[in-house]
C-alpha cells in the first residue's frame, strides 16, 4: 500500500514538473519578446522544447528531486532545485554554443528560463509542503476562512507553552512544534535574559522579556505549560529558573542537559520532567570520538550486565559508534527482553545478540567467546548493594570475583583486544565486602593488562544518578508517600555523576588504556545526602522538614560517612583528558592471585562468611571493619587531596609524573 502511494506521489510530481518546465521555457520566450513571439522564435521553440524537457527531467533525477519527502521540503531541497536548474541551463547553453554559436537563439531566453524553472519547480515543492501541512492540521485555507468569518469551525485545542531560552534549543523545539501538528502545542512566546533578543521574533513567535518576568508574562498571556530549553545552563542558573517557574504554579519541563545527549540533537521527544540531575554542576563531557570510534566501529562488542543501568546506557552509547555486532549478556530475562526490543527499533543496522546467562560459569563464557569472538568487552556485571552483599558475602565472591576472573580468562584465551571493567569508589580502603570484592576485581583486571596481550583496564567512579541502586529512587518513593525521607547520617556524603556522563568517560578511558591501568573519573565535589533529599523534596513541590519529614536512621553495616577514589600507594598520573586520571598501583603476581581466588572460591562454596572476610583482609591489608570516626578522618584528607589533583593544571603535572600519597 505504501509503495502504491509513493508511486502515485511520484507520478503527480513528475507530471507537475513536465508542465512547469514547459511553462518556464514558453514564458521565457513570451517575456523576451514582450508577448509577441516572431515566427522564427516559434520555430526555434518547437525544435528545441522536447530536448530541453528531457534534459531537465534527467538532471532533476540525478539531483534527487524525486527522492524527497514533500512534507519536509526545506532549504536543502530548494538548494538542490537551484543546482539542478543551473546545471541544466549550463549544459543547454554549452551544447547550443558548440552547435550553432547561438545563431538563431535569443541568449536572454536561457537566463529567463533558468529563473522561471527555479521559481516554478521550487515553488511547487513549497506549495506541496504547505498543502500537506494544512491537511495534517485538519484545517485548510477555506476552513480557516470559515472559522474566522462564522466562528462555527473550531480546531482541536492546543496547549499554549512558554519557552524559556531563545537559543538554538528553543528554536529547534519551536520548529518541531510548528512542523508537527500532532504534538498539539502552540508556542506563545520566548523568555531570555539576553537583552539583545527582547522584542525580536523567532519564526513569528516573540521574545517577550527576561526570565525573571515569567510569572507576569504567563498570567498575562494565558500559558498552560513552561518549557525550559537551555541545555547549557549551569546548576546555579537552573536552580534559579526552577524557583522562578515554581512561583507560577504551572507545570514546567526541560530539555536534557548537553552532557546527557549522545549526538547533541534535541527534539520534542527528549523533553522530560525537571530532575535532580539538572541541579548537578556538571560540565558537558568532551570526547575524542575519533579515538573511541577507532576501537569500536565495525567491531564485535560484548557488554556483561547489559540490562543494568550502567550496562544499558553503555549499550546505547556504544551503538552510536556503529559496532558490527553488539552482544548483550545479562542474567535477568526481563531486562534483556526490553533492551533487545529497544535496540532492534533504534539501531536496525547493528546485529543485536541477546544472551541470557551468568558470568559465574566459565564453560558458558568459553562457548560465548568461541562463537562470537568479541573484540571489545565491557564488564558491568556485579553485585552493588552494600547491605545485601554484607549479608551474603559468598555470592559477592561468585559474582564480583569469580565472575570477573572468568571473563578475564576468556578475553585472554580468545585474544580479545580490549577489556574495560567498571569499578567503584567503595573499592578504596573498603569497609564492606562489596567494596573488597570489587578491589579484588580491579587487581584481576590490572594483572591481566600487564601480563597478557589484551588491553585490560578498570574504571573507578562513584555513585551515578538514576541507576537502579541509587538512593534517589528510594527518596522519590518516600516523598510520593509524603515521607518520612530516611537518611542514615547528617554528615554522610557521596560523589555523584549522571549515568550518561559516566558512560562517556568509560568509553574515553577505553581509548586511553594501554593495559593494566586503573582509571578514576573526576566526580567533582561530594554532595551531602541530606542536601540531596531536601532538593528532591523541593522539586516535588513540598517544603523539607515541614511538609515532608527527614529522619536519620544511623549508618548501616559496611557504610562509610564519605567515599574515596584513591588508596595509599597508588601513583596518580594525569591523562590527556581533564576528567580522567590514571592510577599506577601495585603489581600483583598472577600465580599468587590465582591461588587466592581459588581459596576464596572454596570458602564461598562452604558459605564461610568469617573465612571470606579474613581472606579478603589478607589480600587487601587496608580492608577493615567499619570504624566511623577513624575512617572519616582518613576519607576527608583523601577526598581533599583528590579534589586538589583534579584542579591542578596539566602544566604543573606533566604527563608521566607521579605523586605518592
Amino acid at each position: 500500500m505504501t509503495r502504491v502511494i509513493r508511486r502515485k506521489n511520484f507520478y503527480l510530481v513528475f507530471f507537475l514538473d513536465v508542465i512547469f518546465v514547459l511553462a518556464a521555457y514558453f514564458l521565457s520566450y513570451l517575456v523576451r519578446f514582450e508577448g509577441d513571439i516572431p515566427t522564427w522564435g516559434w520555430k526555434t521553440f518547437e525544435n528545441t522544447v522536447l530536448y530541453i524537457l528531457v534534459l531537465k527531467l534527467l538532471i532533476f533525477g540525478i539531483f534527487g528531486l524525486y527522492r524527497g519527502m514533500w512534507r519536509y521540503t526545506g532549504l536543502v531541497d530548494l538548494l538542490n532545485v537551484f543546482k539542478a536548474a543551473i546545471t541544466s541551463s549550463a549544459i543547454l547553453i554549452t551544447v547550443i554554443f558548440l552547435l550553432s554559436r547561438f545563431k538563431g537563439f535569443p541568449r536572454s531566453v536561457f537566463i529567463l528560463d533558468f529563473l522561471l524553472t527555479f521559481i516554478l519547480i521550487g515553488g511547487s515543492r513549497v506549495a506541496i509542503r504547505l498543502i500537506l501541512f494544512e491537511r495534517d492540521k485538519g484545517i485548510g485555507f477555506v476552513g480557516r476562512f470559515l472559522s474566522r468569518s462564522t466562528g462555527k469551525y473550531s480546531p482541536r485545542p492546543r496547549k499554549r507553552i512558554m519557552i524559556i531560552g531563545a537559543g538554538d534549543a528553543g528554536e529547534k523545539i519551536l520548529r518541531e512544534i510548528r512542523d508537527n501538528p500532532r504534538l498539539q502545542y502552540r508556542a506563545v512566546g520566548f523568555l531570555d535574559d539576553d537583552e539583545r533578543k527582547k522584542g525580536m521574533n523567532i519564526h513569528g513567535v516573540p521574545v517577550l522579556g527576561p526570565i525573571s518576568q515569567v510569572k507576569e508574562v504567563t498570567v498575562r498571556g494565558a500559558v498552560d505549560e513552561i518549557l525550559i530549553a537551555i541545555p547549557s545552563a549551569s546548576a546555579t542558573n537552573m536552580r534559579r529558573i526552577i524557583e522562578i517557574c515554581k512561583t507560577t504554579g504551572l507545570k514546567f519541563r526541560t530539555t536534557p542537559a548537553l552532557g546527557e545527549l549522545i549526538n547533541g540533537n534535541i527534539s520534542f521527544n527528549s523533553i522530560r520532567e525537571v530532575s535532580f540531575e539538572d541541579l548537578l554542576s556538571r560540565e558537558a563531557v568532551k570526547l575524542d570520538t575519533e579515538g573511541i570510534g577507532g576501537y569500536l566501529t565495525g567491531k564485535v562488542v560484548l557488554i556483561s550486565g547489559a540490562g543494568g543501568s550502567i550496562g544499558s546506557e553503555l549499550c546505547r552509547q556504544v551503538s552510536s559508534f556503529s559496532p558490527r555486532d553488539l552482544v548483550l549478556l545479562d542474567k535477568t530475562e526481563n531486562s534483556l527482553f526490553h533492551l533487545e526490543m529497544e535496540f532492534r527499533q533504534k539501531f536496525p543496522d547493528i546485529m543485536i545478540t541477546p544472551i541470557l546467562g551468568n558470568v559465574k560459569h566459565q564453560n558458558f563464557l568459553d562457548q560465548i567467546f568461541e562463537i562470537h569472538r568479541p573484540q571489545v568487552v565491557f564488564h558491568a556485571a556485579a553485585y552493588k548493594h552494600v547491605p545485601i552483599v554484607e549479608l551474603n558475602p559468598w555470592e559477592a565472591i561468585f559474582n564480583n570475583v569469580i565472575g570477573t576472573n572468568n571473563i578475564v580468562e576468556a578475553t585472554h584465551k580468545y585474544q580479545t583486544e580490549r577489556f574495560i571493567m567498571m569499578s567503584t569508589d567503595k573499592a578504596v580502603r573498603p569497609s564492606s565486602v562489596m567494596g573488597a570484592t570489587k578491589r579484588v576485581a580491579e587487581m584481576i583486571a590490572s594483572s591481566q593488562g600487564r601480563f597478557n596481550s589484551t588491553r585490560s583496564v578498570a574504571v573507578r567512579f562513584g555513585n551515578v544518578i538514576g541507576s537502579e541502586g541509587s538512593v534517589i529512587h528510594l527518596f522519590r518513593k518516600q516523598i510520593k508517600n509524603l515521607g518520612p525521607v530516611t537518611v542514615t547520617h547528617p554528615e554522610v556524603s557521596r560523589y555523584f555523576m549522571t549515568i550518561s556522563e559516566a558512560c562517556k568517560l568509560i568509553l574515553q578511558a577505553g581509548a586511553l588504556g594501554s593495559g593494566g591501568e586503573i582509571f578514576i573519573l573526576n566526580m567533582g565535589t561530594p554532595i551531602k545526602i541530606v542536601d540531596m533529599a531536601r532538593d528532591l523534596i523541593r522539586l516535588s513541590g513540598f517544603e523539607p522538614d515541614k511538609e515532608v519529614e527527614i529522619q536519620f536512621t544511623g549508618l548501616r553495616p559496611g557504610e562509610k560517612l564519605s567515599e574515596e577514589l584513591i588508596t595509599e600507594g597508588e601513583g596518580i598520573i594525569p591523562t590527556s583528558h581533564d576528567k580522567i586520571l590514571v592510577l599506577q598501583g601495585n603489581c600483583y603476581d598472577p600465580g599468587w592471585l590465582r591461588e587466592r581466588i581459588e581459596e576464596l572460591r572454596n570458602l564461598a562454596l562452604e558459605r564461610d562468611a568469617g573465612g571470606i572476610k579474613r581472606k579478603l583482609q589478607e589480600m587487601i591489608p587496608e580492608y577493615h571493619p567499619f570504624d566511623g570516626e577513624k575512617l572519616q578522618k582518613v576519607s576527608a584528607a583523601s577526598s581533599q587531596f583528590l579534589s586538589d589533583r583534579f584542579s591542578t593544571s596539566a602544566e604543573k603535572n606533566p604527563s608521566g609524573s607521579s605523586v605518592q600519597l
